[in-house]
């Protein structure tokens, strides 16, 4: 439930169009709800500005679905990262509105018209193709919780002058999101070129000295460059969360 919600049911006691009782049964469920599988957070869109996030993965398809239903009803916008393919058709069954971004692995579910909440634009940036599962979850993350995102895609240290061809995309940016797998080189080039935060986030794509992408994520953490944060291995989602806090108003 969000402050927007809050409001408007305040709103409507103060004018009479709605009594106590009433909004204390709108309001019971507050800070959370039980359902049996989960407890639901209702109470994070107003101590964090953004609702709780559905992570897919291990859950079963009613499971997921019940979490939505008790996110739905609460007025929010629903976001589920990390989704079995199989859980789909069920989800899609009970919820026809859903859209579903397969490489993602990611679905939403949008109840309000979303609003611009960042100051400025997020620029996602992306090594290589194969990087494009995690830098797509990073874009829809960031997207659905409200903010402007561009994605610079297919530019790695492989072929650097791809990425000075569009430096000018790179301009305006309030936070970017550098995404890469192999040697994990390409957020210390960000990191060294822009005067804004960098996010990296090392992927699980190389060869199998790579080590399913730690390889990366120690590259990323020895970064010589200044201003470059690191997230987990794959963690787009995490990735896209803290670039929205970062850029919020």
């Amino acid at each position: 439930m969000n402050s927007e919600t809050i409001k408007k049911t305040l709103e409507q006691v103060s004018r009479g169009d709605l009594s106590v009782e009433q909004a204390l049964s709108e309001l019971k469920n507050l800070p959370f709800e039980e359902i049996g599988c989960a407890t639901v957070d209702h109470h994070r869109s107003l101590r964090q500005g953004y609702p709780e996030v559905i992570f897919g993965q291990g859950k079963t398809a009613e499971e997921i679905i019940s979490i939505m239903t008790s996110l739905t009803r609460a007025g929010e916008n629903v976001l589920v990262t990390r989704l079995s393919p199989e859980a789909v058709p069920f989800i899609e069954e009970k919820f026809p509105e859903v859209t579903y971004y397969p490489r993602a692995r990611a679905l939403t579910l949008i109840q309000e018209p979303l609003k611009v909440k960042g100051r400025g634009k997020i620029m996602i940036i992306s090594a290589g193709t194969s990087d494009a599962p995690v830098a797509e979850e990073a874009f829809i993350t960031a997207s659905t919780l409200g903010h402007d995102v561009d994605h610079l895609r297919d530019v790695g240290v492989a072929g650097l002058h791809r990425l000075f061809g569009q430096a000018d995309r790179l301009e305006g940016a309030s936070v970017y999101i550098v995404v890469a797998g192999m040697e994990g080189a390409l957020p210390s080039v960000i990191g060294g070129m822009v005067d804004k935060p960098v996010i990296a986030v090392p992927t699980s794509v190389g060869y199998g000295a790579s080590f399913g992408g730690l390889s990366a994520l120690l590259a990323m953490l020895n970064s010589c460059a200044s201003g470059v944060a690191v997230v987990n291995i794959d963690n787009g989602f995490g990735a896209a969360y803290l670039a929205a806090q970062i850029n919020r108003l």
